[in-house]
Parts: structure tokens; C-alpha cells; sequence
């Protein structure tokens, strides 16, 4: 987050005033693979080894964790490294990649919103979670929400195993991000995700949950409103799509055998 001075007008008393207020902070991460491949991603300062692994890992060009041989992070320069194994044949990848999601060729007949929604992962758990472990949850992930509090320009995510325990956090300008920058730490730590759930402080669309479902997250609930496109492809990964998860209620669209009273 960034100090700036302000002016506050306020209507109520006709009066203006001279203060000091923090707005939350983006910056250009330049991204290199093998020293050839090189891509930027506009976040927060912050978690950007985290955000690489997990965006990598969502586009498909990052397969498993153990497929790279180093990383390098430099939060100064806005810098992320990746150098994969030689096994890895990366230019494949490259070819190859999913690309951004909202983007749909015009040349596709599709009735899914996204591009290859309909080779979305089919997410297979037993996992059950107790709605007040949900409700806990997001008490924890406000906890922790210190950016979103100094500046109210942040997104946050949270990974929770079973019980409530928190594995992973992320604050970022982005909603996107804090996803990846969520799963990115779990594929770091190898997370079993088919026994976890995830807490977000934004909107569900379709592409978003893409990602979950590549990771193998069986339930994921928003303190805000799901889209029809979250709703349409969380019944194709066979997801628990929950939102307004908030104030002693939540709203259950998709899977609702996985939380319970």
C-alpha cells in the first residue's frame, strides 16, 4: 500500500480538510521462463513467487511443481524467474498453453462463456465441512486482511484444511490473483487440495473456477455473489460453489452435500 495525501470534502458539515490516506499499490510483474519466454501480470507487490507458480499452473503451461528446476523472486524489481527442468519441453508448452481465458475465438461455436470450459477438470472429493467452519473461516481470512483494511482496494483469498486451519493467504488489486497466488503456495507446500476448501472476498465467474478446478479444490465460498458462468462450470467440475457466505447464512448453488449444519 502507498501514503498519499488527500482532500476530504464532507457534505455534512460544508467543510474540507487536508489528510493522509493509503491506496493500495500495482505494479507490473515481469515473468521469465527459461530465460526465452517473458510475460507481465499487473498485481500487488507481493507473493510473486506465489502468483507465478499459481498462474503458470492454471494456463497450463505448468504442469506439476517438481517440474522446475529453480525460481527466482525479486520483489524490487518486480522480477520472477522460472528456469524449468530439461526435461521439460517448454516451447510445447508455450504453443500449447490455454492463453487468457476471455478470450474466445469467433471461428468456436460454444455455449460456455469461456474458452475450454468444456475440458474443465472434474473434481472428485469426499470432502464435508461444517458451515460455521466456513463462517470461521472468513473471520480468520478478515483477520488477516490488513491491506484490505488500511486502503479498501484489495481482494483477499484463503485455503482452509477440513477443520479451519488456514494453509495459505493472499491479498491483491486482483481477485484472479489472490487465486493464484493462493494455489500457488499450496503447489509450493504440496497441499492436498482435494481436503481443502477456499475462502474468496470477490465475485465467482467461470474462469476463476477453471482454476479451482485444475487444482482440485472441492468447495469454494464467496462473502460476495457468484455469476451464472461460476454457477454453469462448478456443475461441470462437480464443485460446491457457495456465496453471500456471511452474517450466520450461506447460499449454496452448486454440490450442496459437502457443507452441512
Amino acid at each position: 500500500m502507498r501514503q498519499v495525501d488527500i482532500t476530504r470534502l464532507d457534505l455534512s458539515t460544508n467543510t474540507m480538510s487536508k489528510r493522509v490516506d493509503y491506496v493500495a499499490e500495482e505494479v507490473p510483474l515481469k515473468i521469465i521462463l527459461n530465460d526465452v519466454y517473458s510475460f507481465v501480470i499487473w498485481c500487488s507487490p507481493l507473493q510473486f513467487k506465489e502468483l507465478t507458480v499459481g498462474y503458470l499452473f492454471a494456463e497450463e503451461i505448468l504442469y506439476n511443481i517438481d517440474e522446475i528446476e529453480s525460481i527466482t523472486s525479486n520483489e524490487t524489481d518486480h522480477l520472477c524467474k522460472i528456469q524449468f527442468k530439461t526435461s521439460i519441453n517448454l516451447d510445447s508448452r508455450m504453443e500449447n498453453r490455454r492463453w487468457s481465458a476471455r478470450i474466445i475465438p469467433l471461428i468456436k461455436k460454444s455455449t460456455s462463456p469461456y474458452q475450454h470450459d468444456d475440458k474443465i477438470v472434474t473434481v472428485n472429493s469426499n470432502l464435508t465441512v461444517n458451515a460455521q467452519t466456513i463462517l470461521n473461516a472468513i473471520c480468520q481470512l478478515n483477520q488477516k486482511a490488513h491491506g484490505f483494511r488500511e486502503t479498501g482496494g484489495l481482494h483477499d483469498s484463503g485455503i482452509f484444511k477440513a477443520d479451519g486451519t488456514m494453509i495459505a493467504f493472499s491479498e491483491d488489486v486482483g481477485r484472479h490473483n489472490t487465486v493464484d497466488k493462493v494455489i500457488g503456495e499450496g503447489l509450493l507446500s504440496k497441499t492436498n487440495f482435494a481436503e481443502c476448501f477456499m475462502i474468496i472476498t470477490g465475485r465467482v465467474p467461470g474462469d476463476m473456477i477453471y482454476k479451482i478446478a485444475k487444482a482440485g479444490i472441492p468447495i469454494i465460498a464467496s462473502v460476495t455473489a457468484v455469476l451464472n458462468s461460476g454457477i454453469t462450470s462448478a456443475q461441470k467440475a462437480n464443485i460446491t460453489l457457495a456465496g453471500f457466505a456471511r452474517e450466520n447464512r450461506v447460499n449454496i448453488y452448486t454440490n450442496p452435500k459437502r457443507i452441512h449444519i
